[in-house]
């Protein structure tokens, strides 16, 4: 008699993550990533906030996705503003980068 194979259990990226040390830090990174985009959403001009993502952390430095060259020279002058404005929220933030998104057509 053959016995009954039950297939591997699935988990979930929550549990993943909490049996990986390396990927529940990666998680973390996530969060708080997407977490300080929301901090700044507001000092963000409106019609530019569809065009900014959250990217990665590295340390005391952030990077923040941009879909356009001319998106991305309006937020450089923004940027004293958002890192003050992170800094006050707790964050610890030295530097931000921003990096433009290259969409294909």
């Amino acid at each position: 008699m053959n016995p009954i194979r039950r297939p591997p259990s699935t988990l979930t990226i929550h549990q993943a993550a909490g049996n990986s040390p390396s990927l529940a830090r990666l998680t973390e990174l996530v969060r708080e990533s997407n977490d300080r985009l929301k901090a700044i959403e507001s000092l963000l001009p409106e019609a530019l906030r569809p065009a900014v993502k959250a990217g990665p952390i590295e340390g005391e430095s952030w990077c923040l996705l941009v879909s356009s060259n001319a998106a991305a020279a309006k937020i450089r002058q923004l940027l004293p503003l958002i890192r003050t404005h992170l800094v006050g929220k707790g964050w610890k933030v030295t530097s931000i980068r921003l990096k433009i998104l290259i969409t294909k057509k």
